[in-house]
């Protein structure tokens, strides 16, 4: 199932569906740059890819401009509606997982796109959304991920929803023409009319008014009061290399913490694969799950001890702390899985490394309207428990999954990468890094090696780790005895997620790869 890297001198797009990564190619053809790029892959994987990601959905950006010489973070993600509170649900033990009262955050999106392309980009927005325009107006191949995504969710789509994505009542074949004009129709509304026509203007009207008919909580003043924010990335060093993150409402800080407590270990006399390389990575992510858990929420609304959680000499204790025979057990509560991570790097040496998603497949399962588009149930995650960290209030961000990544050596980008998942993310995240940085591995070499996700699922009681089978067997039997709960998945197991990168190397060639378990490319030249 594997091939080798893709090399380009010049230029690399990744994404998990050749059509997105295609898109970013065009623009870079047609000059744009890799802002420009990376805002055409994100809205044609709003379209073909839809049950992973849409206009409905959040965004979250790390951003490398050559010219200014630095990372930027900007967080695409909503808030609740300002009267969205725990008495909405009173008697309920939790927020409804999917339905329209599962919709409360606003999407991020549309006004990630306009900050990212107004900031940096060289072409209109007009110019970045057209194939994304081109893909919803004239079809494309309904893909195998779609189908199977559609097979399993189909149950839970409103009938606006289900109208466009099981037409007559079935699930499309994988490989037919897969249409969604009215999606089209608002993206060229948001075209023509840049973020105020989503937030301001008609889509902000027409998902209001769904909203108010069909019991939402969502307002036309929550849109109208939406804006999305550039910030400074949080970041730590790891063996020289400044390796960065959105910070919270992020879960991106857990990946540094568990990088953090792994540089106090000497990859060079662990074996890539073994029983000791899996246990480490598993046990120091859990331990970085912890304090992620116990802390994570809105900014604004809690104190986040960033500086105390990425101190190096916390990290040492928590790294003495960990057996190196015997598991820790620990309990996580189950973050939702469905993602959709992208990058770019063009010649000028511009990079952007993003990642976007409904929360669920097919988010909250609901098209508001005639609008085509899908909203998110990211919001579900919140507690209703007043004392809980991520407790629903007003106009708040949820604790949220998306963390994109990026490395640099020297103050420039050496490494780009992500993958689809929730609590996976922080987990293939430090796979794909050890494994690059340490073991010398291109990024397709890395992607393609076996994974591992330790957690819950929903609707599963025990936390097991989920590993690919084609770890070897005296290692999964090795993980079993130290008190793995170790359940073999099947050997390019979608369930790890799908998994991109790109590295530039001292040439400046730029590698990539992307996941075999989903239907992206790596395009470069």
């Amino acid at each position: 199932m594997t091939t080798g890297p893709v090399i380009g001198t010049k230029t690399m797009v990744v994404s998990p569906h050749y059509l997105a990564s295609a898109a970013g190619a065009r623009i870079l053809q047609k000059g744009g740059n890799a802002f420009d790029a990376a805002v055409a892959v994100s809205a044609a994987l709003a379209v073909v890819y839809p049950h992973m990601t849409g206009l409905g959905g959040d965004a979250f950006w790390l951003t490398y401009s050559a010219g200014e010489g630095r990372v930027r973070a900007y967080n695409g993600s909503g808030r609740s509606g300002y009267g969205v509170c725990r008495d909405c649900y009173a008697g309920e033990e939790a927020i409804p997982r999917r339905g329209v009262r599962s919709a409360i955050t606003v999407p991020g999106m549309a006004d990630s796109w306009s900050a990212v392309q107004r900031g940096y980009g060289r072409l209109t927005l007009g110019e970045v959304l057209e194939p994304a325009i081109g893909y919803a107006a004239g079809g494309f191949p309904l893909s195998p991920d779609q189908y199977g995504n559609s097979v399993l969710a189909g149950a839970a789509l409103s009938p606006e929803a289900a109208a466009i994505y099981l037409p007559g009542g079935a699930v499309p074949a994988a490989g037919s023409r897969f249409v969604q004009r009215q999606l089209a129709a608002s993206l060229r509304l948001l075209a023509e009319g840049g973020r105020d026509a989503f937030y301001k203007g008609q889509i902000a009207g027409d998902i209001s008014r769904y909203m108010r008919a069909s019991g939402g909580y969502l307002t036309r003043e929550d849109f109208a009061g939406h804006q999305g924010n550039w910030d400074e990335p949080v970041s730590t060093d790891y063996h020289g290399y400044a390796v960065y993150q959105v910070p919270p409402n992020s879960q991106g800080f857990t990946a540094l913490l568990a990088l953090n407590i792994l540089e106090h270990f000497n990859f060079g006399g662990i074996a890539h694969g073994s029983y000791e390389y899996y246990h480490l990575l598993v046990e120091a992510l859990k331990l970085s799950f912890r304090d992620r858990d116990r802390v994570l929420t809105d900014p604004a609304f809690s104190r986040i001890p960033l500086e105390q959680l990425l101190d190096k000499q916390y990290a040492s204790l928590l790294a003495a702390s960990i057996s190196p025979v015997k598991a820790a057990v620990f309990s996580s509560e189950p973050v939702g899985r469905d993602t959709a991570y992208a990058a770019v790097v063009d010649d000028e040496g511009n990079a952007v490394s993003f990642i976007q998603s409904l929360y669920f497949e097919f988010g909250s399962g609901v098209v508001a309207g005639n609008t085509g588009i899908l909203l998110q149930n990211r919001g579900s995650f919140f507690s209703l428990d007043p004392g809980h960290i991520n407790t629903l209030e007003p106009h708040k961000r949820t604790f949220h999954t998306l963390m994109p990544a990026m490395a640099c050596l020297d103050g420039k980008p050496v490494y780009l990468w992500g993958t689809q998942g929730g609590e996976g993310q922080p987990q293939t995240q430090s796979l794909l890094l050890t494994r690059m940085l340490h073991y010398g591995m291109d990024p397709q070499a890395a992607v393609d090696a076996p994974r591992f996700v330790w957690g819950r699922t929903w609707g599963e009681p025990t936390q097991e780790l989920k590993v690919e089978r084609r770890v070897a067997p005296e290692v999964l039997s090795k993980l079993s005895e130290a008190g793995h709960l170790v359940r073999p998945v099947g050997d390019y197991d979608g369930i790890v997620g799908h998994a991109h990168a790109i590295s530039i190397d001292a040439n400046g060639y730029r590698c990539g790869g992307t996941d075999p378990r989903c239907d992206g490319a790596a395009i470069g030249w």
